[in-house]
């Protein structure tokens, strides 16, 4: 009873950085180019390999990510670092292709009400748009790779409930369009452990290793619960947010993604290696907290510190 109920944990995992899109989004400042690519060079120093670098939309809609482009560019002279942006429809994955990051992700929300406010397009018109963004990188010879990001997975601030079969009928869909590989995300905060142990259970049997990260928002404190629940279904990737910032427009009110840095420490506590060294994980976390002075930052670890008697030996 104990193996079922507590399956082994993967000896590592990856966190995905998306605070320089997620996160940078929903705040008011437009910070420097210099500095982001500060803050980019510090995450790798510290030992971050994936990272989200921002999103190819028109700058007049998200000034913020303006400066995707030249991101793109620098982050991919680092060694090691996979580099990937968001892409919201065909013109922004033309971009993308053209700047050579790693990876697109793709957003659909299973949400219909939330799909048409945030992309004016119905899921299953998001779902043809992957068809063609996938025609368009096989015709390109690009090595790109495309994820499908099924977002509102556990609910919706504006429909109310998503039901978890049409959640995974368009995780299918999302994967004959021609996505590489899928993800899901609780995109308003609504998951709780037992719901994410389900679904992703269910989406794992389905997708297997295609189902490749979970996203996770700590709106009413579950982020890393949620994270454990998704851990204990088979999935080793997750994103996170430097110091927790980004959240959703339609979700007002409610903190932002999971924090890197505690998470870092959580998997890092049970012996699971991230590649990540924390002190210089929240040497960073300082730093962007001057960065980005007067913004609202949440996150546990920086508050407390590493307790004494801890050691990482993974």
């Amino acid at each position: 009873m104990s193996s079922r109920l507590f399956p082994p944990h993967p000896s590592t995992a990856v966190v995905r950085e998306v605070g320089l899109r997620d996160g940078l989004q929903s705040l008011p400042v437009v910070l420097p180019t210099d500095i982001k690519r500060a803050w980019i060079d510090a995450a790798h120093a510290a030992g971050q390999r994936e990272i989200e670098v921002g999103s190819f939309v028109p700058a007049r809609l998200l000034p913020q990510l303006a400066d995707t482009d030249e991101l793109v560019a620098h982050a991919k002279r680092l060694d090691g670092l996979s580099v990937s942006v968001l892409v919201p429809n065909l013109k922004g994955a033309e971009r993308a292709l053209a700047s050579g990051a790693d990876l697109m992700l793709v957003p659909l929300s299973a949400s219909h009400a939330h799909s048409v406010a945030n992309l004016r397009k119905t899921p299953d018109e998001a779902v043809a748009m992957v068809a063609e963004i996938r025609a368009a990188r096989d015709a390109a010879g690009s090595p790109m790779l495309i994820e499908g990001g099924v977002g509102t997975a556990f609910g919706c601030t504006l429909q109310g409930e998503v039901r978890p079969d049409e959640v995974l009928r368009l995780m299918q869909t999302l994967l004959d369009a021609g996505a590489d590989r899928v993800s899901l995300a609780d995109t308003v905060g609504y998951a709780d452990p037992a719901a994410v142990r389900r679904l992703f259970g269910q989406a794992r049997r389905i997708a297997s290793e295609r189902l490749c990260c979970a996203h996770f928002h700590d709106t009413r404190g579950l982020g890393l619960a949620n994270v454990l629940a998704a851990l204990d279904s088979g999935v080793t990737r997750f994103d996170a947010s430097l110091a927790g910032i980004g959240g959703c427009p339609h979700a007002p009110g409610a903190s932002g993604n999971v924090t890197t840095e505690d998470l870092v420490y959580m998997l890092q506590s049970m012996g699971i290696d991230t590649g990540v060294d924390i002190g210089r994980l929240l040497a960073l976390r300082e730093t962007a907290a001057n960065w980005l002075a007067g913004q609202p930052l949440h996150g546990a670890l920086w508050r407390a510190g590493l307790p004494r008697i801890h050691a990482f030996q993974h």
